[in-house]
């Protein structure tokens, strides 16, 4: 089962990311980025970044440990700005932590033109994200860190953010498990990832075992409200169920074309291109940030 800490200390914000996650201290002096269950994703967000996390963890990539969080608000009393308060405070009780790793660098197209990923690794990362409906690891927000980043240790790559992942589960009847999605702008698609070798080796992994294994990891509290379930372990089941038929239907949904990175390129500039024509003269002066990165994340700012 997950690890349980307790909150002592509320560092700071994550402006970053979408569902405002914040740096901080627990009773075990670890230091960890926190997602709220108060936040706008809710909980099923929460859901995804353990069963995702998890797998990941199983089929052996790279992802930081994650724990339960129990946060008392109090904790973050000195936070200055309302809104980061009101979603605090609309999170007490237990929330997901992920280890922090101070120094870690955003995986940024700048980085991806010299940095080395071996191609059966990025097949791997490929396979996991499509076989959990992960469409939020783009080249342009790729949702992998660089790490560690000091010291003569080598850099390597972590996965990080899943909470966009398993879209079935916000419409359970509207998705079929054979269904396949567009990874053509994976954030490692300019790797020749090697998919094909990944399904070989990683599909007989994802056993029933492992996937009741994995499920046991989520808290009752966060399934006990799923619609059409009675009970959070009726909720479990059909995760299991379903990532189960998933597996076995990997020829169906199998990504494999990928393009270069050049050619990526080019219909980024054909995109901008069009959209440029098609704005009115007073807006054409107006730069066009379409398809640019975020600004690059480094979490050590926070540590003071």
């Amino acid at each position: 089962m997950l690890t349980e800490v307790t909150a002592t200390r509320y560092i700071a914000p994550l402006h970053e990311g979408g569902s405002l996650p914040g740096l901080v201290e627990a009773d075990d002096l670890g230091t960890y980025v926190v997602k709220f269950t108060g936040s706008a994703q809710g909980r099923k967000a929460l859901v995804a970044e353990v069963i995702v996390g998890e797998l990941a963890r199983a089929l052996g990539l790279r992802f930081p440990e994650l724990v339960l969080v129990h946060f008392d608000p109090a904790v973050a009393e000195h936070e200055p700005h309302q809104e980061v308060q009101d979603l605090l405070r609309a999170s007490a009780g237990v929330n997901l932590g992920m280890d922090f790793l101070p120094g870690a660098r955003d995986f940024t197209p700048e980085i991806a033109k010299t940095f080395p990923v071996d191609p059966l690794e990025a097949g791997k990362v490929i396979w996991l994200d499509a076989l959990t409906v992960n469409v939020d690891r783009t080249v342009h927000s790729s949702n992998l860190m660089i790490w560690p980043t000091l010291g003569i240790a080598p850099p390597r790559l972590w996965l990080i953010d899943h909470g966009a992942a398993l879209v079935f589960h916000h419409r359970w009847d509207a998705s079929a498990p054979e269904k396949a999605y567009d990874f053509r702008r994976h954030a490692l698609g300019g790797y020749a990832p090697g998919t094909r070798a990944a399904d070989a080796e990683l599909a007989p992994k994802v056993t029933e075992e492992l996937l009741r294994e994995v499920l046991a990891e989520v808290p009752d509290a966060w399934l006990a409200e799923e619609p059409g379930f009675a009970t959070p372990d009726e909720a479990r089941e059909a995760y299991v169920r379903y990532l189960l038929a998933r597996v076995k239907a990997s020829a169906a949904w199998l990504p494999t074309d990928f393009p270069s990175r050049e050619q990526l390129a080019a219909e980024d500039a054909d995109r901008a291109a069009k959209t440029q024509q098609g704005r009115p003269n007073w807006l054409k002066r107006v730069p066009d940030l379409h398809g640019k990165p975020a600004a690059e994340q480094d979490w050590s700012v926070h540590l003071g």
